[in-house]
């Protein structure tokens, strides 16, 4: 039987559902639901890269998750294989796309004998979903909610010499990168990228914070900006980044190379190329992009939008947040107000 607790905060009750993913990996969904039962469909969200499903659910007085759950949804996390509730793993986000989230959608609709669902994605778990969406895997989800990046990644100069230049020689060093070494740096390599973050990063006195910018983007921070978090959400999130493989990065360096996103393990279910042919998919998508994003530049979501509009007119979103960034769309002190109900107008579209 799934694991089932109550959430006494908000008189949640949460399901942790397992599924395994198509290689044999074990995975899970969290389904969040209210005291009444839910009135709508059933909505999918998934986390990025080195976080977890929790990421969705920072210490704000409103989440997506509260908002989703008030307004009559059926609230469903996926922990995928990138979720640091798992053990470390060199994962790809052709994985992801050919092995997690495809599962997720299954596993989901059997739970819940929905038809269809809809999806709110963000950063990795966009890329790698959208990939899912666009061969064709996923057609049971009708409306994509993506977040920071999806089809076509674009990021600032800085983080493309780091990708071009610094990735080559960390790679001799370790497999993975990861902003809790800011907390606690294990080996002689961690010991050294905290000492260069500590040197080099003086925004904030949190070293979780100061690794995530050096680690995800360019900027003081990279994936928020400082004002928008309350002060309880930026201690949160020491424990909510912890180990990415340097797989990943290696992959995303080769999608911004080629403006677009790309197959890096052979797969055929998979398309080499994302472009190369119209997507394999009838979903609806809302592209969002925080304005001040230092992780990927909001242009990513523009050119995304502007190739799925060329193939489908006047049926895609695409939300430019001006004042935001990455994360704070979702874990921002004022998201509740400023980006909610721009997400919950394109679900309901």
């Amino acid at each position: 039987m799934p694991e089932q607790k109550l959430n006494a905060k908000h008189d949640y009750i949460e399901r942790v559902v397992p599924f395994l993913a198509d290689d044999g990996m074990p995975l899970n969904l969290i389904n969040v639901r209210g005291q009444n039962p839910p009135s709508k469909c059933p909505v999918l969200l998934v986390h990025g890269a080195g976080v977890r499903a929790n990421i969705f659910r920072a210490p704000v007085h409103e989440t997506i998750v509260d908002r989703l759950i008030a307004e009559g949804y059926d609230v469903w996390l996926e922990n995928w294989r990138a979720s640091i509730d798992f053990p470390p793993n060199r994962w790809t986000l052709d994985q992801a796309a050919l092995y997690d989230h495809p599962q997720a959608v299954k596993k989901l609709i059997s739970e819940t004998g929905s038809q269809a669902i809809k999806a709110i994605i963000h950063c990795q778990g966009s890329t790698s979903f959208t990939m899912s969406a666009c061969a064709g895997l996923i057609p049971e989800v009708s409306t994509i909610i993506s977040n920071a990046v999806s089809i076509t990644p674009i990021v600032p100069l800085w983080s493309k010499f780091k990708l071009n230049c610094l990735l080559p020689l960390v790679e001799f060093a370790t497999q993975y990168l990861n902003p809790h070494w800011g907390v606690e740096a294990p080996s002689l390599i961690a010991k050294f990228i905290t000492l260069v973050v500590n040197l080099t990063h003086h925004e904030c006195n949190n070293a979780v914070c100061k690794q995530v910018s050096f680690t995800y983007g360019s900027g003081f921070p990279a994936l928020w900006s400082h004002e928008n978090l309350n002060d309880e959400t930026h201690e949160w999130l020491k424990e909510e980044f912890k180990a990415v493989p340097l797989t990943f990065f290696d992959q995303i360096t080769r999608c911004v190379k080629h403006g677009h996103l790309i197959s890096v393990l052979g797969f055929p279910e998979l398309p080499a190329d994302f472009i190369a042919s119209p997507p394999k998919t009838n979903a609806r998508f809302a592209f969002f992009a925080g304005q001040n994003n230092r992780c990927f530049l909001p242009q990513s979501q523009i050119n995304a939008f502007n190739y799925f509009a060329s193939i489908r007119k006047d049926y895609h979103s695409l939300h430019v947040i001006p004042n935001y960034g990455h994360l704070d769309v979702f874990m921002g002190k004022n998201a509740a107000k400023d980006t909610f109900p721009l997400i919950l107008e394109a679900l309901e579209k």
